[in-house]
């Protein structure tokens, strides 16, 4: 597909979302959107058999229904997502070839690390490598953060920063966040491209834990 006709595509998405989208969560807003297709753009090189189209229509739209972590039905969200996409590409983007829509849905719902659903699709595959490097780099940190703010809960634990003596929860604290489920990212993602990026913004995290741990007046982190 020509990247004019994608980069068209795009922009209908862009605005839409601009009206429609609630866009108060700034860890799953249209900044987020953009970035996760950027970076899937730059995996979909790669993989010339992918739909292109499918791709950024999932990236747009994976999140348009995004329950806070807290919430008991959070593991859902995904499929509220793909419901959503699927109802908005119909009605409100007649020209959306209709054959790609269950391609589409089927992405978005597979891409949530909490849902569970294993990708079977090449760009539900891409899709969920992109959307899973958010959770990592400088990009990943700000959002780690920057969602604890948003639930209440704690930077780390004050006793015990690095879990010593306690069990890693990253429902009371962010930094274990790290740990719990960060750093183990990059063995999951779907494609060679993936898992080199995942790795380079891995030491990111592991640089700004060192530093982190540094500050708060902690021995060297345990291995």
């Amino acid at each position: 597909m020509e990247q004019k006709i994608l980069d068209r595509w795009e922009a209908q998405f862009a605005q839409y979302l601009q009206v429609h989208a609630d866009n108060s969560d700034g860890a799953h807003d249209l900044g987020h959107f953009r970035r996760v297709w950027r970076t899937a753009s730059g995996l979909l090189q790669e993989h010339e058999e992918a739909d292109p189209l499918i791709v950024l229509a999932a990236a747009y739209f994976h999140d348009i229904i995004s329950l806070p972590k807290n919430h008991p039905e959070a593991h859902q969200s995904s499929r509220l997502s793909a419901e959503k996409a699927g109802d908005m590409l119909k009605h409100d983007f007649p020209d959306f070839p209709m054959e790609s829509i269950d391609a589409v849905k089927h992405a978005i719902q597979a891409h949530s690390y909490s849902a569970g659903i294993s990708p079977v699709t090449i760009e539900a595959k891409i899709l969920q490598d992109a959307d899973r490097m958010e959770a990592l780099g400088a990009i990943g940190i700000a959002r780690t953060f920057y969602t604890a703010g948003r639930l209440g809960t704690n930077m780390f634990s004050a006793e015990d920063p690095q879990a010593l003596h306690r069990e890693l929860n990253d429902k009371l604290y962010a930094l274990d966040h790290f740990r719990v489920k960060l750093l183990k990212l990059p063995s999951l993602m779907n494609t060679a491209a993936g898992q080199a990026l995942a790795l380079r913004r891995t030491i990111i995290l592991q640089e700004f834990m060192e530093q982190m741990i540094e500050e708060i007046g902690e021995l060297p982190l345990r291995s």
